[in-house]
């Protein structure tokens, strides 16, 4: 899978390309069924497939410009790639700047310079609410009616009475029920980052973590968890914090995602993990003391150790 950044890097195709847009977060079913019935469509037409995305992700651009809270993420950029590549649906991947400039183009010029003269889209396919263009002035209809192109749009997937989407997702991590953002998304719930240098408080308590470094992003989840980390080591068993460890930090800037491995020892620092959340052991608290705190971690352990899926 071919990536492009930025918006003068455009991927080139003379004989056409078949496209979809989105923000892609998460990569869930729906997203997995876009691209799917993508494939299929440019199977029969010899096309190449051409995700287009955007970073940020409009709402999180205009959060900062208005100086709101930024809206919850599920997967940073690089996240997204690889869940994309997962799919073996698409050939390229376009990751478009999303900035003011980006934010004001018309939507009749939003076709006719990245659909039509960028990727020269011969087949769109989009999901049921897809906008796009200043003010979100552009639709369905409007792509419709362009004659090069063929336009359509797919419904939604639905589970247990659920539309599939990136809301829900968010919002199924947000509660801490991973089986559910599991059954939603079709794959377990995954960060992942380079390991960095932190406080070492783990260390004082015989479980030194690793600290992963994530992109400043805000995320749905927050806990303590059971994971799955996977390294140069290979894959082994964990328990990870995820937060904002309010009993030795004041500060809401970032959350610090701390991974401790069951029976490891070893040099991790520089080294990227990928983390997979499996199961939530309890919410974040403020502890009145370090002491207590170290104890509860010590039960986290315990507990971390004992869990099994059922």
């Amino acid at each position: 899978m071919n990536i492009w950044l930025g918006q003068h890097h455009a991927p080139q195709f003379a004989q056409g390309a078949a496209v979809t847009i989105g923000n892609f977060d998460g990569v869930h079913l729906g997203h997995k069924h876009i691209l799917q019935q993508l494939k299929r469509k440019a199977d029969a037409l010899n096309l190449p497939v051409v995700a287009v995305v955007f970073e940020p992700q409009p709402k999180e651009f205009f959060a900062r410009k208005l100086a709101k809270p930024l809206p919850y993420r599920i997967t940073p950029l690089r996240t997204k790639l690889d869940l994309l590549r997962q799919t073996d649906c698409v050939d390229a991947v376009w990751v478009l700047r999303f900035k003011q400039e980006f934010a004001d183009i018309p939507a009749q010029e939003f076709i006719d310079k990245l659909l039509r003269r960028d990727l020269n889209t011969k087949y769109l396919l989009i999901g049921d609410d897809f906008r796009f263009g200043a003010g979100r002035e552009g639709d369905f209809d409007m792509l419709s009616r362009q004659s090069d192109m063929q336009t359509e749009r797919t419904p939604s997937v639905i589970v247990e009475d659920i539309r599939t989407s990136s809301t829900a997702v968010r919002q199924a991590l947000s509660d801490g029920r991973l089986d559910y953002a599991r059954k939603l998304s079709g794959h377990d719930y995954i960060l992942s980052g380079k390991v960095k240098h932190g406080k070492k408080l783990g260390r004082t308590i015989n479980s030194p973590t690793a600290n992963v470094q994530l992109p400043p992003y805000h995320y749905a989840l927050n806990g303590v968890f059971v994971v799955e980390a996977e390294g140069s080591f290979g894959t082994r068993r964990g328990a990870a914090s995820f937060g904002f460890n309010p009993t030795v930090s004041n500060s809401r800037r970032a959350q610090k995602l701390e991974v401790h491995l069951f029976d490891f020892e070893g040099d991790l620092y520089g080294q990227r993990l990928s983390v997979r959340f499996l199961h939530k052991l309890r919410d974040e608290e403020k502890f009145d003391s370090l002491e207590a705190l170290k104890a509860q971690i010590m039960r986290d352990m315990d507990n971390a150790r004992n869990w099994q899926p059922e």
